[in-house]
């Protein structure tokens, strides 16, 4: 399969992922660390896109997040700092 057609097979599951935002992040990248990276792995990990860089500092869109924790771990500084949204919060799993 090539890689556009996978792209666009993610990106059309991802459209159907219902998520309930909270107004505070569950996510908190340390941009002193990040500002250092060479690497960006955040950028390239993340299933739903949830980190991109905007003017040499990282955004994270919060609001998108899978709750995987892929990002967690792939961070080799330990600038990312993730837990579960708070409860009520993040992927809707069941609808009422």
């Amino acid at each position: 399969m090539n890689d556009k057609l996978n792209k666009r097979i993610i990106e059309d599951k991802l459209s159907h992922v219902k998520y309930k935002s909270d107004k505070n992040s569950h996510i908190i990248v340390d941009e002193m660390v990040c500002e250092k990276c060479t690497t960006k792995e955040c950028l390239y990990v993340c299933p739903a896109r949830v980190y991109s860089e905007v003017d040499g500092k990282i955004k994270v869109e919060y609001e998108n997040c899978l709750e995987c924790g892929v990002c967690k771990i792939s961070c080799p500084k330990g600038a990312i700092t993730w837990s579960y949204p708070e409860s009520g919060y993040g992927v809707v799993y069941k609808y009422s």
